[in-house]
């Protein structure tokens, strides 16, 4: 006996379906037929109203997602994939509404069910797990209080509430629930709220969840653990899974099949298995391209240009939405919307020019550029520290003291891009506040060319002059109230220079990493992730700086804009000369970037080495267990590497 499901799951009558009362029961999931669809979305177009018009946000998307089964959402931010999710919840935002089509439920359509039917159905029958879990939860509530709310939501007696938690946190493999029921999101790591989410959508053995970049914010250890965690309570549960994801590799392993969005519309359908060895549709080839491996050759990446077409704009694409970044594109895909056509069973891809274009592939197969990584100009260190060691004192008497991190050595030549790896909470990051001066160092001496630096206001001034921090978050590190001229030029706010020289220098940095001029006058709000990502770095070359120390700079970006800013950092590095201190969970990133590798773990540095070496033969254990949970593209290979469909009973 395998799940616990509602039986209109297992019984196709329309009786069933149809009625508002619905008992569960244990069944035996390999009696149920081959094919019972969970969700179903037939020609569903979404449409926003505008101030000259309307335009179809959403267009003709049509997709079955099976019982117990996982389909992907690919693409890159503004496909249209969340908007899928906001459908699902009744969410939508103001003026968007949808115009067509049907989204059924277990036979339902979502779309015409009354508020009441469909709250009722939220939480309990469809779960979702969203993006980020330390705001997802409320931080003026501990856990328990949430869970209980939950739990009192669906029906469950208050005197049964805190049995049900403690066995559901145990399910999640979290140690102590009693302890973790106590405290608040902000005391726990985002491994942990993650996987208090995933409790919170399991816990009324839902027949949908919705996963919107569950894993997205999780180092590689922890994204694995969640991932193999949530394929389990699955399989167990019988569960339809609908995983939003900008990450190919991942969904290569956790989906059954991948529908790529690009602009509202579906562009092609495909095995999972199949994404990353028969990708037909060029915008599919092209997220494929730009996305770097942990193994085999090492080839450069090719950046896919432009942007996606806004909302505003889709009035105007009558043909295929890809066209304007597509360099196969013809007159004639403009005409009309392209039809989809079939290159194989469940494999289908909205493209005109399909067999033209793999033919080209084909042809074209082996012609990859070798890529090198950031290896040092010379072998005289610029920048050495030297048993940096940082302890944080206990906050409550009699506790013990946090050493964050221990005993640390580095040494930077110029040009050179050294890699920081390891979980979260490893030490990664105040490592490079200690070199930055954003913390001071309990013990341990930092020397910059040559010369020994402190505390002191001098040896500050003389970092900001040569070392620049890039942050993670572009959109938070950018002041939303200065135009990009200004937050370009952010450190000359401080020098009597005129305002003429600081607006040459401004277009000087935007040509240099790649921003239209035109961009000079807007805010942050106006431009892309990308766009943003391009002025953080822009604004840390604004005085040239020997050293740049990059905090997860590509975590989160689509994986084409990720190849455009790995490849303009290795573009500039020429120019510029100057070193990067890269700290990263994606170690395919790490090794297309960096020359050098360090792997830190509970604040040693356990590993350190070229990168392909460290790579290919880890002498660590931990080094070994970090490359072993980063998903590969290779669909045969077990991943999560603990995870065997097989074995579980």
């Amino acid at each position: 006996m395998i799940s616990q499901i509602n039986l209109n799951r297992a019984d196709n009558s329309a009786e069933l379906i149809q009625s508002e009362s619905i008992t569960s029961e244990t069944i035996n999931l390999q009696t149920l037929p081959k094919e019972v669809v969970t969700l179903e979305a037939k020609n569903l177009h979404l449409s926003v109203k505008l101030n000259d018009g309307s335009s179809c946000v959403l267009r003709d998307i049509s997709f079955k997602l099976l019982a117990a089964g996982s389909l992907g959402l690919v693409g890159e931010s503004g496909a249209g994939k969340s908007m899928l999710g906001r459908v699902l919840s009744r969410q939508l935002p103001e003026n968007f509404s949808v115009t067509s089509g049907e989204l059924l439920f277990a036979g339902k359509d979502l779309l015409n069910i009354s508020e009441e039917q469909h709250r009722h159905l939220l939480g309990d029958r469809i779960a979702f797990i969203p993006q980020e879990p330390m705001t997802a939860l409320n931080p003026v509530l501990t856990i328990g209080q949430q869970f209980t709310e939950h739990l009192l939501r669906l029906g469950t007696p208050v005197k049964e509430c805190e049995e049900i938690m403690n066995n559901s946190l145990t399910a999640v493999m979290l140690p102590n629930p009693k302890a973790i029921l106590e405290k608040y999101a902000f005391q726990l790591s985002g491994g942990m709220c993650q996987r208090i989410l995933i409790a919170l959508a399991f816990v009324s053995k839902p027949e949908l969840v919705i996963a919107d970049e569950a894993t997205t914010a999780l180092d590689p250890v922890s994204q694995a653990q969640v991932v193999r965690l949530l394929k389990i309570l699955q399989e167990k549960e019988g569960t339809a899974v609908l995983f939003v994801t900008h990450d190919m590799g991942l969904a290569t392993h956790v989906c059954d099949d991948v529908a790529v969005l690009y602009a509202g519309e579906i562009m092609e359908n495909i095995k999972a298995s199949e994404l990353f060895s028969a990708p037909g549709h060029p915008y599919t080839q092209a997220l494929k391209a730009s996305t770097p491996s942990l193994t085999g050759p090492l080839s450069l990446l090719a950046s896919l240009d432009g942007q996606m077409p806004g909302v505003e704009s889709f009035p105007s694409l009558q043909g295929c939405r890809f066209i304007n970044r597509c360099e196969f594109s013809t007159t004639e895909c403009s005409k009309e919307k392209p039809p989809f056509t079939n290159l194989a069973p469940q494999h289908t891809v909205r493209c005109i020019k399909v067999t033209q274009i793999l033919a080209h592939n084909c042809a074209q197969k082996d012609n990859n550029k070798i890529h090198t990584p950031g290896k040092a100009f010379s072998n005289a260190p610029i920048m050495t520290a030297t048993n940096l060691t940082k302890i944080y004192p206990a906050k409550k008497k009699g506790g013990l003291n946090t050493h964050a991190v221990k005993s640390a050595n580095i040494e930077i030549a110029s040009g050179e891009f050294i890699g920081i790896v390891g979980g979260s909470g490893s030490g990664k990051s105040t490592l490079a506040k200690l070199i930055m001066g954003l913390e001071t160092p309990t013990s341990g001496d930092i020397v910059l060319n040559g010369k020994k630096i402190g505390a002191d206001k001098n040896s500050w001034n003389k970092r900001i002059s040569l070392i620049q921090m890039i942050f993670q978050d572009a959109r938070s590190a950018l002041n939303p109230n200065h135009k990009v001229q200004q937050l370009l030029t952010q450190s000359m706010n401080q020098s009597p220079f005129r305002s003429l020289t600081r607006k040459k220098r401004a277009i000087e940095l935007a040509l240099n990493v790649g921003i239209s001029i035109h961009t000079l006058l807007r805010y942050p709000s106006q431009l892309s992730g990308g766009q943003r990502q391009r002025v953080n770095i822009g604004r840390s070359l604004c005085d040239i700086p020997q050293i740049l120390i990059a905090d997860e700079i590509v975590s989160g970006l689509d994986v084409s804009v990720q190849a455009n800013i790995m490849n303009l950092l290795l573009k500039l590095r020429q120019e510029h000369k100057f070193s990067l201190i890269l700290i990263s969970h994606d170690l395919s990133v790490v090794r297309y970037l960096c020359d050098k590798i360090m792997v830190m773990q509970n604040g040693e540095i356990v590993e350190r080495g070229y990168t392909e070496d460290v790579l290919s033969n880890p002498q660590h254990p931990y080094t070994h267990e970090l490359i072993q949970a980063i998903p590969t593209t290779d669909s045969r290979a077990i991943w999560p590497p603990d995870y065997d469909r097989t074995k579980l009973k």
